[in-house]
């Protein structure tokens, strides 16, 4: 029996992650281990692990690491308490695999505690690129620790090698959450709107904003321009609160005012969970922002996308997706272009570069060959790239 850890910290990264914890809970050779952290365990962010738990998955472990504070100082102290408590965990526990996800500051706690433990990691989403935020790092960071990596499209297989990765471990698996919502049931949309207490209307967007983090103290000028924005339509808009980066309270903190300004145009929630989040995408006429969901899963729905910002800047994407820039008229005129009846056809027929079938069967069966040729060696080599053989 090898026994999997899984970290999960925040509401999206569990979403992506629940079809392979279903596949390491149904083989008999394996055993899940949960590790549930970050801002599932926050109040000020919805006790997310609710959802965990209401899907039919055990917790094992808990690591609270998320202060109070939104400031450069308190991610830094989140982290150092990340790595404390993930320590422990990892003392008690005797895992033969660490599955992270991402680039999350949470993940790159455990992917440190887990390389002093002598822990192999396996890293989804590695050799992806967002060049507004501090991500960029900690994804990169992640890669060079971890000893299995599986990418969502095979240029990002690439850059994983170009970052001396050895390319028998390197894996274009596709992104899970594209598969996700081929497998998804949605909620039709009256049901929806019965469960979310709001009327949607004909048109709504769904609009998700986090702080772009090496652009620090923009956030609330940045956000202001979107919602001025958003104003000079019709839409109704469904908002999904930023995450718990540098800056976050401060957009969810302007996403509250808002929606009580607006009560019958605007509702804000900290975490839809995934099938609701799933449908709201589905049925809306537009998603803004500069969330990576608005460039990985959204352009399965076939939906127009305003990407806003450096947030996202580098990763690529469908031509379902307008990049702009922060200024009020660069957004309102990538509104307007993303509502036009041109661009709707555009998207009609654009496809989705992140998606691949089996994902998940792949990710599996590649940890499966892994652990049984018991290659649990932490010794890796530089894979240099003969850059005159080019």
């Amino acid at each position: 029996m090898k026994t999997i850890g899984v970290v999960t910290g925040t509401r999206a990264e569990y979403g992506l992650l629940k079809p392979l914890m279903e596949r390491i809970e149904a083989d008999e050779g394996l055993e899940l281990c949960l590790i549930a952290s970050g801002t599932h365990l926050s109040p000020e962010f919805g006790l997310t692990y609710r959802e965990i738990e209401a899907d039919g998955f055990a917790i094992d472990e808990r690591v609270e690491m998320l202060l109070s504070s939104d400031t450069p100082d308190g991610v830094c102290k989140s982290m150092g308490l990340g790595m404390i408590g993930f320590s422990g965990v990892f003392a008690r526990r005797k895992l033969d695999l660490l599955i992270l996800l991402g680039d999350r500051y949470e993940a790159l706690a455990a992917a440190a505690g887990a390389m002093v433990h002598g822990i192999p990691i396996a890293h989804l989403h590695g050799g992806e690129l967002t060049e507004g935020a501090v991500d960029d790092g900690i994804r990169h960071s992640i890669t060079k620790m971890a000893a299995l990596h599986f990418t969502s499209t095979e240029a990002y297989r690439k850059r994983v090698i170009q970052l001396g990765e050895d390319p028998g471990r390197v894996f274009y698996v596709g992104a899970l959450g594209v598969e996700n919502i081929k497998k998804a049931s949605l909620m039709p949309k009256g049901q929806l709107e019965a469960d979310i207490g709001f009327q949607l209307g004909n048109r709504y967007a769904v609009v998700t904003y986090h702080p772009v983090t090496l652009e620090g103290g923009a956030a609330e000028r940045q956000f202001a321009n979107l919602l001025a924005a958003l104003d000079k339509t019709d839409l109704k808009i469904i908002f999904t609160k930023a995450n718990a980066d540098a800056d976050g309270r401060a957009i969810n903190a302007m996403i509250d005012r808002y929606a009580a300004e607006n009560p019958e145009r605007a509702r804000a929630f900290a975490s839809l969970g995934q099938k609701r989040y799933l449908s709201a995408l589905a049925y809306c006429s537009l998603v803004a922002g500069n969330s990576s969901s608005g460039i990985i899963e959204a352009p399965s729905f076939h939906k127009p996308v305003v990407n806003i910002g450096d947030r996202q800047k580098g990763r690529v994407h469908s031509d379902c997706v307008i990049d702009c820039g922060y200024a009020p008229e660069e957004i309102e005129k990538a509104v307007e272009r993303g509502l036009s009846e041109a661009f709707l056809e555009i998207c009609a027929k654009a496809g989705n570069p992140y998606e691949k079938p089996g994902t998940a069967d792949a990710v599996m069966a590649a940890i499966r060959a892994y652990l049984q040729d018991g290659a649990g060696s932490l010794k890796k080599k530089f894979y240099d790239i003969d850059f005159c053989a080019r």
